[in-house]
């Protein structure tokens, strides 16, 4: 699996929602995987859901928000769309990993991947997106992500942005 981190500037930090569109917009035009963006703050899960949908004044971002009672539910024939992510929005935003994900994750949680794959069926995403802020917190999480990663192989690229 390829882990890109992107170590943020302090103006991108400050448009954190605009720059999440902006890599989500430009993770789409390179790739026909579907995107997953991981989300564990509500606040943070709301106003991205509004800031998806008027990314630009001529454009949106179409995409789904995945609910808790989908994550919950173990019945594949009561939420079909979670065994079958491909029939998911190409965007996708919740606190967990759909079953059988295979696409781009962007994950703005302070845990790794790993931890919402080992909680489902059959995930293996293709790509992670991590982004870290310029704060003490955010680059303390970001160093314990990157040898998470690293211990377990992965292919870890940084970018200042």
């Amino acid at each position: 699996m390829k882990i890109s981190f992107y170590v943020l500037s302090e103006s991108k930090a400050q448009d954190f929602l605009g720059f999440i569109c902006q890599l989500t917009q430009t993770a789409l035009n390179k790739s026909a995987q579907s995107l997953l963006i991981l989300i564990e703050d509500n606040t943070l899960l709301s106003n991205l859901d509004t800031a998806l949908w008027a990314q630009e004044a001529t454009s949106f971002i179409p995409h789904q928000v995945l609910s808790d009672i989908t994550a919950e539910s173990d019945d594949i024939n009561a939420n079909p769309n979670v065994a079958n992510p491909e029939l998911l929005a190409p965007v996708m935003l919740g606190k967990h990993m759909p079953a059988g994900f295979n696409g781009i994750v962007l994950n703005t949680t302070t845990r790794p991947v790993n931890d919402f794959m080992a909680s489902t069926n059959n995930s293996n995403p293709s790509r992670v997106l991590e982004l870290i802020r310029p704060d003490a917190t955010s680059t303390q999480e970001g160093r314990n992500k990157y040898k998470a990663y690293q211990q377990l192989g992965y292919d870890l690229t940084h970018f200042k942005v």
